[in-house]
């Protein structure tokens, strides 16, 4: 819960550090596709991370202590 606060609060203060602030079409197009490749990241992040986990569990059974 600690983690989402942080980013609720950085969220905040990057919105408000952008008010008033004039943008081109193209710039605003640049936002845009910067932040969709980062969400696409987080996305393949947690994808990955599952898979590992899962497959982590599925091999652990079968691991021997020599």
């Amino acid at each position: 819960m600690a983690a989402m606060s942080v980013l609720l609060d950085a969220l905040v203060v990057f919105a408000a550090a952008g008010e008033g602030v004039v943008h081109d079409a193209a710039e605003e197009g640049r936002r845009i596709i910067i932040a969709m490749l980062i969400v696409g990241l987080i996305f393949a992040g947690i994808v990955i991370v599952g898979e590992y986990v899962h497959w982590y569990r599925h091999e652990r059974p079968y691991r021997h202590r020599y």
